[in-house]
């Protein structure tokens, strides 16, 4: 899903390109004709105005290097208006904020209704602040009016606890007032790269967005830039449906502006009744008598539930068919059941819930025993009573069980999501909407997707131990094998143990000897050397107290032997992923142990690469390197006149709807000459925060590692400190951009300063959350899994009119449809061109240490994603920090209290552990 913010984003964008003649003046591939384009682009080669500002570095020249081919795009050719677009800002005076739904509901309500002679032909509105209209709205001499809107509902007959005053329905007043009027020049002013992004240029590519989403928003579920269809579902169980949904978002290209269409996902609550949600969520359909808690319904099932679906919006039915137009919001669940609930009347009497449905309502329930709701007005309704209506968005986290249904549903070859992006379009439906037609907006849907030019850059080299009978392997197709190749630099086991969490009948003795002789095999063909080949064996009960048992196994090893482990083996049982947290604390943060947890499913009976997988992981771990780019293939990296310190960072937040809990931020670098040998750093912050609060600390200690790891292991007398430092940042979007400058970048410069070096810095932002993809043009030059190949590179079609970016892919595709990785250069110091920082971020892709395959991502950012991601593992699992979903804090106080014993809770790194890859 892509960050939520301004529309404009680009930590979440795909960018549309023109195409063209023949590279410009700094030359480039050719690129690939625009078709349907109602103003031909100027040629792809051209570069931005001398005259013209960007947040980052403006583009200098385009990329050569590679093997061209012809790829297909998700972006389709589209006309803007010519008119001027007048801008309005929409005041709801209300106590407080309305959900966009019921906005636009309203604002549909004043121009059908209410007032059709002031907006015709119909303005668009984007739910919250801002409307756009085709003509300036006649609203008097002040451009400003306030208008009276009601949605009328249908009288209905009180519900227990709620207010039956008789009041009339809700009048809500609406202010619209003249903002500017906005001039469609300006953007093709800022595409031809002859204006800077400007306020004026995001306020119009906002109106565009905004008319093209109008219809659709109106007639479907919506969930920010994508809307959802039940043309095509998937029941998930646990109270989930699946729908297909299509995002489209403007985007600004070289020359002219494109739309880029893609399909996405949406979680929907199960309509139908709500006592058969609930069922479905607790996976007891049909056990309606699990709702009371007379029965035995436990308290933390009830808690579970109440989690699950408060938020939902519920329909209510009373008497025959008589049915409330109005939903309401499920606040609570009641602990008690109807039979158990009781209430005062007006008149002073009490009642019970279930009494006043039978005596009153003439409604006898068919379940008295079960919890009833809450709703906002304090209302409390029976389960039975209550319906849900379809299409409701849940925007809480996937539970993880159905993380793979939901990426099962989601994934789709090539060719299918080319397919079904183009079918999309007919549900689009651009040219059968009245906001896109008035505005004078034309989507150019007969041409179909965008047909442009890419490159394939060469992989770099990779070598391995000079042992090896194969010292030396160029990847192919973005992966290679472990076959004839021993590690760069082996690590050495001198002592290990085995420490087993699962149940010795279904792992016995026999399977932890051939899981020994597995692995030993494994050491083996790849260099490394076990001292150890008769390990202790211990099996322990995860339920205890995991750091008490590894202590004692550890003090056992060390009786027997007289020297502590260097490495400890752990069997985890499917489900034991709180076992694996206290290992990862028991290792990384209190004794300062490399841990190895293998799950007992995969490790029984496992096959010799199996074990090579794992080997990749352990070397690292122990202070090995497996592989390092070949010097000569990756020059930028390797040159012994400019040390090089290549650094990942990447900031975590909470998942939706948790309050209270803080967000880990990491710094990962090189210390190495050959950029494959990484640390560490990582530190909490708060709650949701992006920019990296403590980077000038988290910098001056990888700095510091660096330059001593040159001094002591690689014996350098000069050039100690970096002359080049390469900063890659993960997950900023667009409107983020000044702020990494002003802060991130500062603090960067600061932390030189402090220790008294002066690299010169280059800033790259990495974003994987956008919706760009390609597709191969020709049969011939797809991969095996109908993807482009592993190195498609595209600078010059889809990129930005006035900055330097590009789009690179750079792993092989495996499942569904890959998503390369854009890249923006946001400050360059060492003004490379597009070719170096082009293959520097490839060559990157190839040094993770996990795998065998270029992945998606620069290690070094990869690394700092996965450090980020385990902070949880800093904290004593033994303590009073909660990770758990129910950890969620009811006001600010609570939750700055709790943000604070996050922060003291927050354990360093072990000393053994600083100058390791722990985190492999």
């Amino acid at each position: 899903m892509p960050p939520k913010g301004d529309p404009t984003a680009r930590g979440g964008r795909g960018r549309g390109g023109g195409g063209g003649a023949r590279g410009g003046p700094r030359g480039g591939p050719p690129g690939a004709t625009a078709r349907g384009n109602p103003s031909a682009p100027p040629p792809s080669g051209t570069l931005p105005g001398g005259h013209v500002q960007a947040v980052g570095v403006r583009r200098s020249g385009y990329g050569t290097a590679g093997r061209a081919i012809n790829v297909l795009t998700n972006f389709f050719s589209m006309a803007s208006p010519e008119s001027n677009i007048h801008h309005y800002d929409v005041i709801s005076p209300s106590e407080k904020t309305l959900p966009a739904r019921l906005n636009l509901e309203l604002v549909d309500h004043l121009q059908k209704i209410d007032a059709p002679d002031v907006f015709t032909p119909p303005a668009a509105y984007d739910g919250r602040k801002n409307m756009f209209a085709p003509r300036e709205l006649p609203l008097g001499p002040n451009g400003s009016q306030e208008f009276n809107v009601c949605l009328s509902d249908e009288t209905t007959r009180g519900s227990p606890g709620e207010n039956t005053s008789g009041r009339g329905p809700r009048v809500y007043k609406i202010k619209l007032t003249k903002v500017a009027t906005i001039n469609p020049e300006v953007l093709h002013r800022f595409v031809q790269g002859q204006q800077s992004h400007d306020n004026t240029v995001l306020t119009a590519l906002t109106a565009l967005n905004v008319v093209v989403r109008m219809e659709p928003t109106m007639k479907y579920p919506f969930n920010v830039r994508s809307f959802f269809t039940d043309r095509e579902t998937k029941d998930i169980g646990g109270g989930l449906v699946l729908w297909r949904g299509y995002f489209q978002s403007v985007r600004p290209a070289i020359g002219r502006l494109l739309i880029n269409v893609d399909i996405s996902t949406g979680t929907m609550y199960k309509s139908g009744p709500l006592l058969d949600l609930c069922l479905d969520f607790l996976g007891r359909p049909g056990q309606y008598n699990l709702l009371s808690p007379r029965r035995g319904m436990p308290e933390r099932e009830r808690i579970r539930l109440q989690r699950f679906i408060v938020g939902v919006r519920i329909m209510t039915t009373y008497s025959g068919e008589r049915v409330r137009k109005t939903p309401r919001v499920i606040k609570k669940l009641s602990s008690a059941g109807a039979t158990d609930l009781s209430f005062t009347m007006r008149d002073g009497t009490t009642m019970t819930v279930a009494e006043y449905f039978k005596k009153l309502l003439n409604r006898p329930l068919r379940f008295p025993d079960n919890i009833c709701i809450e709703v906002g007005s304090g209302a409390l309704l029976p389960l039975e009573l209550c319906t849900v209506p379809p299409g409701q968005i849940m925007r809480k986290q996937v539970p993880p069980e159905k993380t793979k249904d939901v990426l099962e549903f989601a994934t789709k070859r090539p060719n299918d999501r080319l397919q079904s992006i183009t079918n999309g379009l007919s549900v689009l439906a651009y040219g059968q909407s009245d906001y896109v037609r008035q505005f004078g907006i034309t989507v150019d849907e007969a041409a179909g997707p965008l047909n442009i030019a890419a490159r394939v850059l060469a992989p770099p080299k990779l070598r391995y131990g000079q042992d090896s009978p194969q010292p030396v392997v160029a990847p192919a197709n973005g992966a290679w094998n472990m076959i004839d190749k021993r590690f760069f630099r082996p690590a050495n086991i001198d002592r290990w143990m085995v420490v087993i969490y699962e149940r010795q009948q279904r792992f016995n003795q026999q399977a932890a000897q051939d899981m020994i002789d597995g692995l030993l095999r494994g050491c083996r063909d790849v260099g490394m050397k076990v001292n150890d080949s008769n390990p202790l064996v211990t099996w322990q009960n995860g339920q205890g107290r995991i750091a008490e048992q590894l202590r004692a196994a550890g003090n056992e090893c060390f009786q027997k032997t007289k020297q502590r482990p260097t490495l400890i083996v752990v069997v985890l049982p499917d489900n034991g992923n709180d076992i694996y947290t206290a290992v990862k604390h028991f290792g990384d943060v209190t004794v300062g142990v490399a841990t190895q947890c293998l799950k007992s499913s995969k490790c029984f009976r496992a096959k010799a690469q199996y074990y090579a997988n794992v080997c990749l992981k352990m070397n690292v771990k122990l202070g090995g390197i497996n592989t390092i780019p070949d010097p000569q293939s990756v020059t930028v990296l390797t040159d012994p006149r400019n040390p090089t310190i290549v650094m990942g960072a990447d900031a975590i937040h909470p998942p939706p709807g948790a309050t209270g809990r803080p967000s880990f931020t990491a710094l990962v670098g090189n210390v190495d000459s050959n950029s494959a040998k990484y640390v560490a750093t990582s530190h909490v912050q708060g709650s949701r925060e992006e920019i990296i609060q403590d980077l000038k600390e988290m910098a001056k200690h990888v700095l510091t590692m660096y330059m001593r790891y040159r001094q002591a292991v690689e014996k350098k007398t000069s050039d100690i400190a970096p002359s080049r430092l390469i900063f890659f940042r993960d997950g900023v979007s667009e409107g983020q951009f000044r702020q990494v400058l002003e802060k991130e970048l500062e603090a960067l410069k600061d932390a030189c300063a402090e220790l008294k070096i002066n690299p010169k810095i280059t800033v790259i932002i990495v974003a994987k959350r956008h919706h760009v993809r390609f597709f191969p043009k020709q049969q011939g030059d797809a991969d095996r899994s109908g993807n482009c190949p592993a190195g498609t590179v595209v600078d010059q079609v889809v990129a930005h009119p006035v900055e330097f970016d590009w789009y690179l892919q750079s792993h092989g595709g495996l499942l569904g449809t890959s998503r390369p990785a854009h890249y923006n250069v946001l400050y360059d110091d060492n003004k490379f061109n597009a070719d170096s920082l082009q293959s520097l971020a490839f060559a990157l892709c190839h040094v993770y240490a996990r795998s065998t395959r270029s992945v998606s991502i620069p290690a070094p950012v990869y690394y700092a994603d996965i450090v980020c991601s385990r902070a949880k593992n800093h904290y004593d699992p033994q303590g009073t920090v909660d990770f758990s979903d129910s950890a969620t804090q009811a006001d600010t106080s609570q939750a700055e209290g709790a943000l604070e014993a996050y922060r003291r809770g927050f354990k360093p790194l072990h000393a053994n552990m600083v100058p390791l890859m722990y985190f492999s």
